[in-house]
Formats: C-alpha cells, sequence, structure tokens
C-alpha cells in the first residue's frame, strides 16, 4: 500500500470495463458506452473530455458542460504535443491523474489513443467513450445512424 495514495472505490459499470479491457490487453482502464458515459458523469462519479478539434466542437456539436483539451487540431488533424499537459490542468480540480475521466472524440478511436498516452502519463483511471460522439461511418457513408453519442439521444449543444 503506497503512503498518501487514496484508494478510489469505482462505480461498477467502471469496473466492469477495467476487467474487460485487462483481458483484452488494453493499455488504459477500459471503455464505456455513451449512455453510461452520461450516467456516470450526472451522477458526478467521472469527467467528461471531448478531444476532438475545436473544430469539430464548434460545427458538429459538444456535450454541454464538458471539459475539451484537443487530441489533434486543424482539418490534418496535427497531434497536440501538450495534451498531457493540458489534460492534467483541466482535470486538476476533479483530482488530476487519480481522476475517473471519460474521453470523447468522434468515433471512438483518437480518444482511444488519447486514453493510452494519458494512461502512459501515468493516468489510473482514464477511460474512452466507445462510438463516439457521431458513431462509425455506415456502408452509405454517414455517421450517428446505428451508434454514438448523438444516436442514444444524450445530451448536446452546437453553437
Amino acid at each position: 500500500m503506497s503512503v498518501g495514495v487514496e484508494e478510489i472505490s469505482l462505480p461498477v459499470a467502471l469496473e466492469q470495463a477495467q476487467t474487460e479491457a485487462a483481458a483484452a490487453g488494453w493499455p488504459y482502464a477500459g471503455g464505456v458506452t455513451p449512455p453510461v458515459a452520461w450516467e456516470l458523469v450526472q451522477q458526478g462519479s467521472a469527467v467528461l473530455v471531448d478531444v476532438r478539434s475545436g473544430e469539430e466542437r464548434k460545427f458538429v456539436g459538444h456535450v454541454p458542460d464538458s471539459l475539451h483539451v484537443a487530441w489533434a487540431s486543424g482539418t490534418a488533424l496535427t497531434r497536440n504535443p501538450r495534451f498531457v499537459r493540458e489534460l492534467e490542468a483541466k482535470v486538476a480540480a476533479a483530482g488530476g491523474k487519480e481522476a475517473v475521466v471519460l474521453l470523447l472524440c468522434r468515433s471512438g478511436k483518437r480518444s482511444a489513443l488519447a486514453a493510452q498516452a494519458a494512461a502512459k502519463a501515468g493516468f489510473t483511471h482514464v477511460f474512452n467513450v466507445l462510438e463516439g460522439f457521431e458513431g462509425e461511418i455506415d456502408a452509405r457513408q454517414h455517421r450517428g445512424g446505428s451508434d454514438g453519442w448523438r444516436f442514444h439521444g444524450l445530451p448536446w449543444v452546437q453553437d
């Protein structure tokens, strides 16, 4: 047992996500669906951080009161070299690297990369929001028809 480090009691959904992630060999704490993520945020059990670009948030929409730390920016989606430092600063009030953090992107792919980078930097409870904000692209090259934050009818706003 480490001196001065409190063990965080995780909600059942996150305990289950951790177990599944460990079994799959994921390099971060796990993944949760958008409905589970919203429930955890509403309960005050987690902090939601949108890792999409500022342009995506502005023109596609975002979750009200979510924090924002871009994983990449611009049309070329250039990787943000300050991502981990910015993430730590944004979640400092919630517990810093010990906070329960849920990362959200468009489809769950960039947020998985961001979760991996955060875990490598010492974040102990960082989870990917599976499906993302818009969901996977379908056969018609559209998003949002079968999964994603908006598909589930969860709260979002547009500037």
